[in-house]
Protein backbone atom coordinates (compact mmCIF):
# COMPACT_ATOMS: atom_id res chain seq x y z
CA UNK A 1 0.00 0.00 0.00
CA UNK A 2 1.28 3.21 -1.01
CA UNK A 3 2.65 5.29 2.62
CA UNK A 4 0.47 8.39 1.50
CA UNK A 5 -2.35 6.08 1.35
CA UNK A 6 -1.68 3.98 4.51
CA UNK A 7 -1.30 7.24 6.30
CA UNK A 8 -4.67 8.40 5.42
CA UNK A 9 -6.06 5.05 7.04
CA UNK A 10 -4.37 5.58 9.78
CA UNK A 11 -5.73 8.82 9.75
CA UNK A 12 -9.29 8.36 9.12
CA UNK A 13 -9.43 5.35 11.64
CA UNK A 14 -8.88 7.50 14.19
CA UNK A 15 -10.89 9.87 13.17
CA UNK A 16 -13.87 7.51 13.51
CA UNK A 17 -12.28 5.99 16.55
CA UNK A 18 -12.27 9.87 18.45
CA UNK A 19 -16.00 10.03 16.96
CA UNK A 20 -16.99 6.84 19.14
CA UNK A 21 -14.32 7.83 21.92
CA UNK A 22 -14.94 10.97 22.57
CA UNK A 23 -18.83 11.91 20.87
CA UNK A 24 -22.12 10.69 22.46
CA UNK A 25 -21.28 7.50 23.53
CA UNK A 26 -18.01 8.92 25.68
CA UNK A 27 -17.87 9.95 29.53
CA UNK A 28 -14.93 12.72 30.35
CA UNK A 29 -11.22 11.24 31.06
CA UNK A 30 -12.12 12.69 34.57
CA UNK A 31 -15.46 10.39 34.80
CA UNK A 32 -13.84 7.22 33.16
CA UNK A 33 -13.28 3.81 35.79
CA UNK A 34 -10.26 2.46 35.91
CA UNK A 35 -9.63 -0.58 34.87
CA UNK A 36 -9.15 -3.66 37.33
CA UNK A 37 -6.00 -4.38 35.30
CA UNK A 38 -4.05 -2.37 32.80
CA UNK A 39 -1.55 -3.46 30.53
CA UNK A 40 -2.55 -7.08 31.52
CA UNK A 41 -0.35 -9.47 28.97
CA UNK A 42 -2.76 -12.10 27.23
CA UNK A 43 0.30 -13.82 25.55
CA UNK A 44 4.19 -13.37 25.06
CA UNK A 45 4.11 -10.87 22.31
CA UNK A 46 4.82 -7.18 23.85
CA UNK A 47 1.51 -5.86 22.19
CA UNK A 48 -0.89 -8.76 23.19
CA UNK A 49 -2.22 -6.95 26.71
CA UNK A 50 -5.65 -6.03 27.32
CA UNK A 51 -7.74 -3.99 29.99
CA UNK A 52 -10.56 -4.80 32.16
CA UNK A 53 -13.08 -2.39 33.43
CA UNK A 54 -15.66 -4.05 35.59
CA UNK A 55 -18.60 -2.53 37.09
CA UNK A 56 -18.15 -1.67 40.92
CA UNK A 57 -22.01 -1.75 41.80
CA UNK A 58 -24.21 -5.43 41.28
CA UNK A 59 -23.06 -9.10 42.45
CA UNK A 60 -21.84 -10.27 39.16
CA UNK A 61 -20.46 -12.12 37.22
CA UNK A 62 -20.69 -9.60 34.62
CA UNK A 63 -21.42 -9.82 30.60
CA UNK A 64 -18.66 -8.47 28.97
CA UNK A 65 -17.79 -6.40 25.55
CA UNK A 66 -14.44 -7.02 23.96
CA UNK A 67 -13.38 -4.06 22.03
CA UNK A 68 -10.59 -4.17 19.86
CA UNK A 69 -7.89 -1.68 18.55
CA UNK A 70 -5.90 -1.35 15.18
CA UNK A 71 -4.32 -3.62 12.50
CA UNK A 72 -1.85 -1.06 11.25
CA UNK A 73 -0.72 0.35 14.39
CA UNK A 74 -1.15 -1.06 18.33
CA UNK A 75 -4.14 0.72 20.30
CA UNK A 76 -5.94 -0.66 23.16
CA UNK A 77 -9.32 1.56 23.48
CA UNK A 78 -13.15 1.27 24.59
CA UNK A 79 -16.39 2.73 24.05
CA UNK A 80 -17.75 4.60 27.19
CA UNK A 81 -17.88 1.96 29.71
CA UNK A 82 -20.32 4.15 32.02
CA UNK A 83 -23.12 3.17 29.43
CA UNK A 84 -22.10 -0.59 29.90
CA UNK A 85 -21.78 -0.75 33.74
CA UNK A 86 -25.21 1.07 33.89
CA UNK A 87 -26.17 -2.21 32.11
CA UNK A 88 -24.17 -4.21 34.50
CA UNK A 89 -21.90 -4.97 31.74
CA UNK A 90 -17.92 -5.26 31.86
CA UNK A 91 -15.77 -3.88 29.10
CA UNK A 92 -12.13 -5.17 28.19
CA UNK A 93 -10.31 -3.06 25.13
CA UNK A 94 -7.66 -5.50 23.73
CA UNK A 95 -4.60 -4.45 21.85
CA UNK A 96 -3.42 -7.20 19.33
CA UNK A 97 -0.07 -7.20 17.06
CA UNK A 98 -0.20 -5.35 14.03
CA UNK A 99 0.80 -6.42 10.58
CA UNK A 100 4.23 -5.04 10.05
CA UNK A 101 4.62 -7.32 13.63
CA UNK A 102 4.15 -10.16 10.83
CA UNK A 103 5.79 -8.45 7.95
CA UNK A 104 8.97 -8.43 10.81
CA UNK A 105 8.83 -11.97 11.39
CA UNK A 106 7.89 -13.16 8.16
CA UNK A 107 4.43 -14.84 8.99
CA UNK A 108 1.69 -15.37 6.16
CA UNK A 109 -0.14 -13.77 5.65
CA UNK A 110 0.32 -10.81 7.95
CA UNK A 111 -3.38 -9.93 8.87
CA UNK A 112 -3.49 -13.72 10.20
CA UNK A 113 -1.54 -12.25 13.37
CA UNK A 114 -4.37 -10.02 13.89
CA UNK A 115 -7.19 -12.20 14.14
CA UNK A 116 -5.55 -14.75 16.06
CA UNK A 117 -4.77 -12.70 18.45
CA UNK A 118 -7.88 -11.79 18.60
CA UNK A 119 -9.51 -15.05 19.27
CA UNK A 120 -6.69 -15.37 21.50
CA UNK A 121 -7.68 -12.20 23.65
CA UNK A 122 -11.38 -14.29 23.94
CA UNK A 123 -9.92 -17.42 25.31
CA UNK A 124 -7.79 -15.76 27.60
CA UNK A 125 -10.68 -13.70 29.04
CA UNK A 126 -13.10 -16.89 29.37
CA UNK A 127 -10.28 -18.81 30.91
CA UNK A 128 -9.68 -16.24 33.89
CA UNK A 129 -13.35 -15.02 34.03
CA UNK A 130 -13.95 -16.04 37.38
CA UNK A 131 -11.12 -13.85 38.81
CA UNK A 132 -12.28 -10.60 37.32
CA UNK A 133 -16.11 -11.91 38.23
CA UNK A 134 -16.78 -12.03 34.81
CA UNK A 135 -19.81 -14.25 33.19
CA UNK A 136 -17.66 -16.87 30.82
CA UNK A 137 -20.30 -17.35 28.82
CA UNK A 138 -21.92 -13.96 27.89
CA UNK A 139 -19.23 -12.18 25.81
CA UNK A 140 -19.74 -10.36 23.21
CA UNK A 141 -16.89 -8.77 20.78
CA UNK A 142 -16.66 -5.24 18.60
CA UNK A 143 -14.51 -2.39 17.00
CA UNK A 144 -14.26 0.72 15.20
CA UNK A 145 -13.37 0.11 11.68
CA UNK A 146 -10.67 -1.76 10.96
CA UNK A 147 -10.45 -2.73 14.74
CA UNK A 148 -14.24 -4.53 14.14
CA UNK A 149 -12.24 -7.09 11.41
CA UNK A 150 -10.73 -9.19 14.29
CA UNK A 151 -14.21 -9.21 15.85
CA UNK A 152 -15.27 -10.56 12.86
CA UNK A 153 -13.03 -13.06 12.48
CA UNK A 154 -13.98 -14.66 15.99
CA UNK A 155 -18.03 -14.34 15.54
CA UNK A 156 -17.97 -15.86 11.86
CA UNK A 157 -15.30 -18.52 12.35
CA UNK A 158 -16.75 -19.81 15.81
CA UNK A 159 -15.37 -22.73 17.87
CA UNK A 160 -11.91 -22.83 17.35
CA UNK A 161 -11.25 -24.26 20.88
CA UNK A 162 -8.12 -26.86 20.17
CA UNK A 163 -8.47 -29.88 23.45
CA UNK A 164 -5.16 -31.44 22.33
CA UNK A 165 -3.10 -27.57 22.33
CA UNK A 166 0.06 -27.63 24.91
CA UNK A 167 -1.49 -24.02 25.81
CA UNK A 168 -3.91 -23.85 28.15
CA UNK A 169 -5.29 -20.93 26.48
CA UNK A 170 -5.92 -22.81 23.05
CA UNK A 171 -7.98 -25.12 24.52
CA UNK A 172 -10.59 -22.76 25.62
CA UNK A 173 -13.45 -21.88 24.09
CA UNK A 174 -13.82 -19.33 21.60
CA UNK A 175 -17.55 -18.84 20.92
CA UNK A 176 -19.15 -15.40 21.40
CA UNK A 177 -22.70 -14.22 21.55
CA UNK A 178 -22.25 -11.31 19.15
CA UNK A 179 -20.07 -9.06 16.67
CA UNK A 180 -20.36 -4.99 17.16
CA UNK A 181 -19.15 -3.28 13.98
CA UNK A 182 -18.89 0.24 13.68
CA UNK A 183 -17.68 2.05 10.41
CA UNK A 184 -16.44 -1.42 9.53
CA UNK A 185 -15.01 -3.39 6.53
CA UNK A 186 -15.91 -7.35 6.94
CA UNK A 187 -13.40 -8.69 4.10
CA UNK A 188 -10.44 -8.91 3.18
CA UNK A 189 -10.83 -10.59 -0.32
CA UNK A 190 -10.03 -7.38 -2.68
CA UNK A 191 -12.41 -8.98 -5.45
CA UNK A 192 -15.41 -8.75 -3.31
CA UNK A 193 -14.74 -5.23 -1.62
CA UNK A 194 -14.84 -4.21 -5.15
CA UNK A 195 -18.24 -5.71 -5.81
CA UNK A 196 -19.41 -4.29 -3.01
CA UNK A 197 -17.69 -0.50 -3.16
CA UNK A 198 -16.79 -0.36 -6.60
CA UNK A 199 -12.86 1.42 -6.65
CA UNK A 200 -12.22 0.89 -3.05
CA UNK A 201 -8.94 0.09 -1.86
CA UNK A 202 -8.37 -1.11 1.58
CA UNK A 203 -6.48 -4.14 3.52
CA UNK A 204 -3.61 -3.88 2.28
CA UNK A 205 -0.88 -5.24 2.91
CA UNK A 206 -2.89 -8.47 4.54
CA UNK A 207 -1.42 -10.51 2.24
CA UNK A 208 2.29 -9.18 2.05
CA UNK A 209 1.67 -6.67 -1.00
CA UNK A 210 -0.13 -3.50 -2.63
CA UNK A 211 -4.13 -3.57 -2.54
CA UNK A 212 -3.63 -3.67 -6.58
CA UNK A 213 -0.84 -6.33 -6.31
CA UNK A 214 -3.16 -8.52 -4.39
CA UNK A 215 -6.16 -7.61 -6.69
CA UNK A 216 -3.94 -9.34 -9.23
CA UNK A 217 -2.74 -12.17 -7.51
CA UNK A 218 -6.20 -12.94 -5.73
CA UNK A 219 -6.26 -16.49 -7.42
CA UNK A 220 -2.98 -17.10 -5.50
CA UNK A 221 -4.16 -15.65 -2.32
CA UNK A 222 -7.23 -17.68 -2.53
CA UNK A 223 -6.45 -20.11 0.46
CA UNK A 224 -5.55 -17.27 3.18
CA UNK A 225 -8.61 -15.46 1.60
CA UNK A 226 -10.93 -18.61 2.70
CA UNK A 227 -8.81 -18.95 5.79
CA UNK A 228 -9.03 -15.30 7.34
CA UNK A 229 -11.60 -13.43 5.92
CA UNK A 230 -15.16 -13.56 7.98
CA UNK A 231 -17.45 -13.31 4.51
CA UNK A 232 -16.09 -16.80 4.03
CA UNK A 233 -16.12 -17.88 6.84
CA UNK A 234 -19.77 -17.31 7.77
CA UNK A 235 -21.82 -20.62 8.30
CA UNK A 236 -25.24 -21.50 10.20
CA UNK A 237 -23.30 -21.66 13.67
CA UNK A 238 -21.85 -17.53 13.19
CA UNK A 239 -22.72 -14.99 15.48
CA UNK A 240 -25.33 -12.54 15.27
CA UNK A 241 -23.64 -9.36 14.36
CA UNK A 242 -24.76 -5.69 13.79
CA UNK A 243 -23.12 -2.86 11.34
CA UNK A 244 -23.38 0.70 11.90
CA UNK A 245 -22.59 3.61 9.93
CA UNK A 246 -23.18 7.56 10.23
CA UNK A 247 -22.91 7.86 6.35
CA UNK A 248 -25.84 6.94 4.10
CA UNK A 249 -26.03 5.33 1.20
CA UNK A 250 -24.39 8.73 -0.91
CA UNK A 251 -21.07 10.06 -0.32
CA UNK A 252 -21.78 13.49 1.58
CA UNK A 253 -20.26 16.65 0.05
CA UNK A 254 -18.03 17.13 2.54
CA UNK A 255 -16.05 13.58 2.94
CA UNK A 256 -13.63 12.63 0.61
CA UNK A 257 -13.98 9.31 -2.00
CA UNK A 258 -12.11 7.38 -0.18
CA UNK A 259 -12.76 8.07 3.34
CA UNK A 260 -16.38 7.59 1.91
CA UNK A 261 -16.15 4.32 0.14
CA UNK A 262 -13.42 2.39 2.82
CA UNK A 263 -16.46 3.24 5.43
CA UNK A 264 -19.49 3.41 3.73
CA UNK A 265 -23.02 1.05 4.80
CA UNK A 266 -22.43 -0.75 1.51
CA UNK A 267 -20.16 -2.72 3.09
CA UNK A 268 -22.50 -4.55 6.11
CA UNK A 269 -25.15 -4.41 3.67
CA UNK A 270 -23.23 -6.89 0.83
CA UNK A 271 -22.05 -8.66 4.30
CA UNK A 272 -25.88 -8.87 5.47
CA UNK A 273 -27.17 -10.82 2.01
CA UNK A 274 -24.40 -13.57 2.63
CA UNK A 275 -25.11 -13.60 6.58
CA UNK A 276 -29.06 -14.26 5.33
CA UNK A 277 -28.08 -16.84 3.02
CA UNK A 278 -26.18 -18.69 6.04
CA UNK A 279 -29.17 -18.05 8.12
CA UNK A 280 -27.28 -15.86 10.60
CA UNK A 281 -29.03 -12.93 12.17
CA UNK A 282 -27.43 -9.55 10.45
CA UNK A 283 -28.26 -6.13 10.95
CA UNK A 284 -27.45 -2.94 9.22
CA UNK A 285 -27.74 0.61 10.42
CA UNK A 286 -27.34 3.96 8.81
CA UNK A 287 -29.06 7.13 8.92
CA UNK A 288 -32.59 6.43 7.66
CA UNK A 289 -32.15 3.07 8.10
CA UNK A 290 -32.65 1.89 11.71
CA UNK A 291 -32.96 -1.69 12.26
CA UNK A 292 -36.62 -2.89 13.99
CA UNK A 293 -35.31 -5.20 16.28
CA UNK A 294 -32.23 -3.25 18.26
CA UNK A 295 -32.16 1.07 18.65
CA UNK A 296 -28.21 0.80 17.49
CA UNK A 297 -25.09 -0.85 18.22
CA UNK A 298 -24.45 -0.68 21.92
CA UNK A 299 -28.40 -1.69 22.43
CA UNK A 300 -27.60 -4.64 20.40
CA UNK A 301 -24.56 -5.49 22.10
CA UNK A 302 -25.61 -5.01 25.64
CA UNK A 303 -29.29 -7.54 24.64
CA UNK A 304 -26.98 -10.27 23.15
CA UNK A 305 -24.56 -10.10 26.49
CA UNK A 306 -28.11 -9.84 28.85
CA UNK A 307 -30.67 -12.16 26.76
CA UNK A 308 -30.37 -15.85 26.15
Amino acid sequence: MPMDYQKRSLALFLFALLSIILGGESCSAADKPAPIKADLSYGPYPHQILDIYVPTEGAGPFPVLIWYGGLWKPAKHVPDVGRFFKSGCAVIGVQTRVMQDAIDTQIQPPISVCLLDGRRAVQFVRRHAKEWNIDPDRIVVGGGSQGALPALYVGCAGEKADANASDPVDRVSSKVRGVGAYRSQPSIDPQRMQQWVPDVQWGAPAFGCSFPDSLKRREEFLPWIKQWSPDHLLNKDSAPIYFENNWGLTQPDTVEVMDYKVHAPQWGLGFQVLAQEQGVPCYVKYPDHPTDKYADLWDFLVQRMKND
